[in-house]
């Protein structure tokens, strides 16, 4: 997974929701865009909300939008998450 952010503002609408697969304890942080669906992964354990708080991050960086702005509605102990933009 590359460490480049790709650029997704095209998606960042309040009410959206972002879907991802999320992969933890991996050997580096990224995001990318593949096949059409967006692939994340952390160096963070997948414990005590460490990983959710990692990967959170990434779509917020890729939306241009700060984190505040995304809210976890679906998956926090799954590997498949949904976040809304507000």
């Amino acid at each position: 997974m590359k460490n480049a952010i790709p650029d997704l503002g095209h998606l960042a609408r309040p009410g959206a929701e972002i879907t991802l697969r999320a992969t933890p304890k991996v050997a580096s942080n990224g995001i990318e865009l593949r096949h059409g669906a967006l692939r994340a992964t952390t160096t963070a354990a997948a414990e005590n909300g460490k990983a959710n708080a990692a990967i959170g991050k990434m779509p917020a960086r890729a939306l241009g939008l700060p984190k505040s702005r995304l809210t976890l509605i679906r998956g926090a102990p799954s590997r498949d998450k949904t976040f809304r933009i507000g």
